[in-house]
């Protein structure tokens, strides 16, 4: 299965959401998963199984307990594949950014009661 295809599925992009911030037992995912999207508890142990078996996820056993957590693999590859595109976006973004800082110069007034500056043309010290 193609990375998109395991990605382009929102209960499984939610999943890996919950796993980045740290690893899980199957039944805190699936528990997250019925609330979130109505499905079953079959139905959030296939979408692990997918992930597992894509290599987005990784499961280890620990007594009756499976603990799932992100594995970086299959995700660096979509960064990868992303970073042909990444110039299109950098290049508004640093516009944007000069954008803000111009705006940012522009409504920036001197005080009048700062010390040190010379009074105003016309106006007395």
């Amino acid at each position: 299965m193609h990375a998109f295809d395991v990605l382009g599925d929102p209960v499984r992009r939610r999943i890996l959401e919950l796993l980045a911030d740290g690893e899980l037992t199957s039944g805190e995912v699936t528990d997250v998963i019925r609330v979130q999207f109505a499905l079953s508890q079959q139905a959030g142990s296939q979408h692990l199984r997918v992930l597992r078996e894509s290599w987005f996820a990784s499961v280890r056993a620990e007594g009756a307990r499976r603990f799932y957590a992100v594995e970086a693999g299959p995700l660096s590859e979509v960064d990868a594949w992303l970073g042909r595109f990444r110039r299109f976006w950098d290049q508004r973004l640093d516009a944007l950014e000069t954008e803000l800082a111009r705006g940012r110069r522009a409504t920036r007034k001197p005080a009048d009661d700062e010390p040190g500056q010379p009074p105003r043309r016309g106006e007395e010290a």
